[in-house]
């Protein structure tokens, strides 16, 4: 029973990492990334949805983003979703796409991101934490319901910690390796 808690706690673990990843494909670093715009959300046909859903978002260039809708007319419903969304990026309607010009990061606006790649880091630990936390109140009510001894209590709280461990390395190496990917210039 408690290696199924194990089990769920490593889901877990694994989910807030890969949340962590996603967030950190959405800041923008001085690079076109389809990331930064696909889950933006723009009002279209009496409904509010993501931008992947309604057209289609590639990279012509190192620092342009091409956003070519399937409707033209969902144009300008584009461009105000992306305006919305404050994402630091100004759209720029040709009548046929809109293109994002990647600006260059400042020194002061790398600061800002690293500062957000380290605060994404954080709420994956806390995420982590919480997972651990929620393990182990399990195991202890399975002690108090006599399903398991004070022995597996602590043996299964060490093998939960190991788990933990590895789970917060992985966040501060990703968390590290795409700080410095941002802080070079």
């Amino acid at each position: 029973m408690s290696d199924d808690l194990i089990l769920t706690a490593k889901n877990g673990f694994q989910a807030a990492i890969t949340h962590m990843k996603d967030e950190f494909k959405k800041l923008q670093i001085g690079r076109a990334s389809a990331a930064l715009v696909e889950g933006v959300m723009v009002e279209m046909y009496g409904t509010t949805q993501p931008l992947k859903a309604l057209a289609n978002i590639s990279v012509p260039e190192a620092k342009t983003l091409s956003i070519q809708p399937w409707d033209r007319s969902a144009l300008t419903a584009i461009e105000k979703g992306i305006v919305a969304a404050n994402i630091g990026l100004n759209p720029v309607n040709n009548g046929v796409a809109i293109i994002l010009n990647m600006p260059p990061l400042t020194e002061e606006r790398r600061t800002e991101v690293a500062k957000r790649v380290r605060s994404l880091a954080e709420e994956a630990k806390i995420s982590v934490r919480n997972f651990r936390q929620d393990a182990l109140n399990a195991i202890k009510k399975m002690k108090d319901n006599d399903e398991a001894t004070e022995d597996d209590v602590f043996s299964e709280g060490k093998k939960l910690q190991e788990f933990v461990d590895a789970a917060n390395k992985e966040i501060e190496e990703t968390a590290k390796a795409k700080e410095s990917d941002i802080m070079t210039v």
